[in-house]
């Protein structure tokens, strides 16, 4: 009677829920609708038109003509966002302009690139998925919402979902790596961090699905490059994450600057309108990226910027973002009945529906408040959050002799390295409002980690890179100064461990960041050698924003730490690891190549007709480098260490009605307690169309104390084993499947089974 109880209840909690959505969907579409029956044409145009900042909106517009116009047009109802706006007074001004100038008061609504923090700066997103925990992906999001909404932001340009396979490419800094299946996890956990169940709340804001799509696909890595791919591609390893948002709810998407198929994606009316709106049904707005609009016109694609916003508001781009093409031609087109006004108002519609979620119909100024921006902001608490994920955000590459953890007690320890007391490059690129040299340095939470009696000698060893740097900077690195060798030399003499912290400024990676050398730069490998000449117990930890390319240090360091760029609370969050307050447990998420003819490599390739070596050299091979990545997909290590007992399957045969159950047995095996990221792959190697050689499907975290045991288990159901045909249609197919388990892509044992109908 209690358990039939409890379900009514949750029936009648689950049908109260619903229906309270429904209501508040109701409600939002009366008033959108009422709101559009009042609005002129222009004033419909103007939700389209997003204009970025050029003043300090606290206070008078500059003279310049175009300043003057814009400040004319706020006021005039003919913008509908801003960028680039944000602090709770900077934003509470530039509302007062809308609201309480134009004819309907219709608020802005504030954009930001808040990509890994807005002042509390977490670790890069391909740290985060690092973690393989999703829920800490949220948590970060959760917090920098938080922090943007306190500060008058509605809406952030994140999570970038796009799946990277290309170390080259600067930005694969801001994705979740070479998965499709893990990027959509945690892009859809980064979203309900962003957004929660309810935008209205005051420390949510509205999340942005980018970049639709296809645009880590560049060629040869080189940002904004033409993006060449086959449909089958595009719906397997490319849509994945962004379907799996669309789901999820989040508020919009940002197409992309790369061409797909011939077009430039912001004028593809497959992907926006038929794909994206039609077949998922999506009911959000899609914005351009910057100038994306006006860039159709380069690509080569449009005549002129009037021909370039036909064909973008015809293929369902919503929102123009500073290609000003929309509030110039827009009106024209429609009279010349080129473009039809429908279009134009399911767009304002889609625009205005968020606003009103937001809330920011009953209050525009709700988010602009100084008071809780003083209290919320880059707090305590915020930073230990950032410590948190940081510290489980680490890899462990190499630990020769177990050399790692250090104990706090020892007597004496060099840090070493052009990274190891520098405060800004750890915060990362794409840093929002982060303040300049505003992280804890690997020298001091080094220093407060150890004993007082402990002898730490710094020495910097030389510069990576020197003179003016930052977002809009191209770098210029140290190559023949090695004036501070000597010193750094000493340290590691009198020293019992060096710790040598080495790797990429942080605007190494990011927009605009590609590379084709993608070793280290500078003098930090001639360094290196110099320290290892007089002291061999050396402890490489890794800064940097993409995977790079480091055979010497995997061949001579004796550990390595992968620490990406931890944010704001890094050298306490490294400190922790080192010194064994926290049992690093993170996986790679992208594979770390051997040299950059390698790249693109990643873990979930095909077969290809000729895979493995014969008796001759006509086999897919290089000559010159091996086909293995230095380190693979999924690859990382522990204090301690685990044991995989047996993998069963419950059956041999299943038809899809069938759940597939694996199970095994873990135990940890070594001296500390610690976690493990246990993989599952599977494999269909005879299909309708070549899959790949192996496809994560599955992953649990698992925390074992030394010495437990405990048995692990997976479900899969046939809709696992599916995948998408080159024209879009999901297959399930019958024969013969491999499932793969282990600790990472390579280190796995098989198990088999056959799917009948």
């Amino acid at each position: 009677m209690r358990k039939l109880t409890i379900l009514l209840a949750s029936c009648l909690l689950f049908t109260f829920a619903c229906t309270k959505q429904e209501n508040k969907t109701d409600k939002c579409d009366q008033f959108v609708d009422q709101l559009m029956a009042k609005m002129t044409l222009e004033e419909k145009i103007g939700q389209l038109n997003q204009c970025t900042s050029r003043w300090e909106m606290t206070g008078p517009a500059p003279s310049s003509e175009y300043s003057q116009n814009l400040l004319e047009d706020i006021k005039n109802g003919k913008v509908g966002s801003m960028l680039n706006v944000n602090g709770a007074k900077a934003t509470r001004e530039a509302q007062k302009l809308a609201v309480e100038n134009s004819r309907l008061g219709i608020p802005l609504l504030f954009g930001y690139d808040v990509i890994h923090g807005y002042k509390t700066m977490f670790p890069i997103p391909l740290a985060e998925a690092s973690s393989w925990e999703p829920e800490l992906a949220k948590l970060s999001a959760q917090v920098t919402a938080k922090e943007t909404a306190a500060s008058g932001v509605h809406w952030t340009f994140a999570p970038m979902m796009d799946v990277g396979r290309d170390a080259r490419w600067g930005r694969v800094m801001e994705g979740c790596g070479e998965d499709p299946y893990l990027a959509s996890i945690f892009s859809v956990a980064r979203v309900n961090g962003f957004q929660d169940s309810d935008l209205s709340k005051d420390n949510t804001i509205a999340a942005c699905a980018k970049h639709f799509a296809g645009y880590a696909f560049s060629e040869s890595g080189r940002d904004y490059n033409t993006v060449d791919i086959g449909s089958y591609t595009l719906h397997n390893i490319i849509l994945p994450p962004f379907k799996a948002v669309a789901k999820a709810g989040v508020a919009s998407f940002m197409n992309s600057f790369n061409l797909i198929n011939g077009t430039p994606s912001t004028a593809n009316s497959y992907l926006q309108r038929e794909l994206l709106k039609k077949e998922w049904n999506y009911k959000g707005f899609v914005v351009s990226d910057w100038a994306s609009i006006k860039e159709i016109s380069t690509h080569g694609a449009a005549e002129n910027l009037k021909e370039a916003a036909l064909l973008a508001i015809k293929a369902g781009c919503d929102m123009d973002m500073e290609s000003h093409a929309y509030p110039k031609h827009l009106e024209e087109l429609i009279l010349e009945g080129k473009v039809d006004e429908q279009l134009i108002d399911d767009a304002a519609r889609r625009i205005l529906k968020i606003k009103y979620k937001l809330g920011l119909f009953i209050d525009p100024y709700k988010y602009s408040n100084k008071k809780r921006e003083k209290e919320l902001v880059y707090n305590e608490e915020n930073k230990a959050v950032a410590r948190t994920v940081a510290k489980r955000s680490m890899v462990l590459l190499k630990n020769k002799d177990q050399l790692l953890p250090l104990s706090k007690e020892i007597k004496s320890i060099a840090v070493i390295g052009p990274l190891a007391a520098d405060k800004d490059i750890p915060l990362g690129s794409w840093r929002a409002k982060a303040m300049e040299n505003s992280a804890v340095s690997l020298l001091e939470g080094i220093q407060v980690a150890v004993s007082p009696k402990t002898k730490v000698n710094y020495s910097k060893g030389c510069n990576l890179s020197i003179g003016k740097r930052g977002f809009r900077t191209e770098l210029t690195y140290e190559e023949n100064n090695k004036s501070e060798f000597p010193a750094a030399i000493k340290a590691a003499q009198n020293s019992e461990v060096v710790i040598m912290a080495l790797g990429e400024d942080c605007w190494q990676t990011g927009e605009a960041r590609s590379q084709t050398d993608i070793r280290l730069k500078g003098q930090q490998l001639e360094l290196f050698e110099a320290i290892k000449k007089v002291n061999e117990n050396i402890v490489v930890v890794l800064m940097n924003g993409r995977p790079i390319a480091i055979p010497e240090l995997a061949e001579s360091a004796n550990a390595i730490l992968e620490s990406w760029f931890p944010g704001s609370e890094a050298g306490n969050a490294i400190a922790d690891v080192l010194f064994g307050d926290y049992n690093p447990a993170g996986k790679l998420t992208i594979s770390f190549p051997q040299n950059v003819g390698q790249c693109p490599i990643y873990y979930n390739h095909m077969n290809t007709g000729r895979p493995t070596k014969g008796g001759n050299v006509f086999w897919s091979h290089f000559t010159d480098s091996p086909n293995t990545a230095l380190y693979p997909f999924g690859y990382g290590l522990s204090y301690t260490s685990f044991e995989y007992g047996s993998v069963s399957i419950n059956k041999n045969n299943f038809t899809k009605k069938d759940s597939i159950e694996v199970s095994f047995s873990l135990k940890n095996t070594g001296e500390y307690d610690g976690e493990e990221v246990v993989q599952l792959y599977i494999q269909d190697p005879k299909a309708k169309y070549a899959r790949p050689i192996k496809e994560l499907k599955a992953f649990q975290k698992i925390k074992l104390n030394k010495g437990q045991s405990e048995q692990i288990r997976f479900q899969l159901s046939s809709s696992d084993l599916g995948y998408y045909s080159p024209d879009g249609e999901f297959l399930i197919e019958s024969g013969a499947y491999n499932i793969y388990v282990g600790t990472n892509s390579q280190e796995v044992q098989k198990v088999n089974f056959t799917l009948i109908n």
